[in-house]
């Protein structure tokens, strides 16, 4: 059975060993004032290959990262530059051409 903790609003902490079918505890056992289950996190460890991708990496996978960001970068730098020049022609192309002479 497990064994659950519950915090009363004065502070009080105790443990109480419960079926998980059995209803939570509502009351404190020291003031009876209204009490709240008191949850901890598990601590877990994911041992082993396979687990993350990205979880220490060999020296073949920095490689291909890095051949992948360079190819993307090249890759994105070509689509601003294409991006700017096709603004620029359009802007030159459209200047006010009501100037007094």
């Amino acid at each position: 059975m497990p064994i659950y903790e519950y915090r009363c609003e004065n502070g009080h902490l105790f443990e109480v060993m419960q079926k998980i079918a059995d209803p939570p505890v509502t009351s404190c056992q020291t003031c009876e004032a209204p009490v709240q289950r008191v949850f901890h996190p598990i601590a877990v460890h994911f041992k082993g290959s396979g687990f993350y991708n990205t979880d220490y990496g060999t020296s073949k996978r920095k490689r291909e990262l890095d051949a992948s960001a360079k190819s993307g970068a090249d890759s994105h730098d070509a689509k601003s530059k294409e991006k700017k020049d096709s603004s620029a022609s359009s802007s030159s192309s459209s200047t006010p051409s009501g100037t007094a002479d």
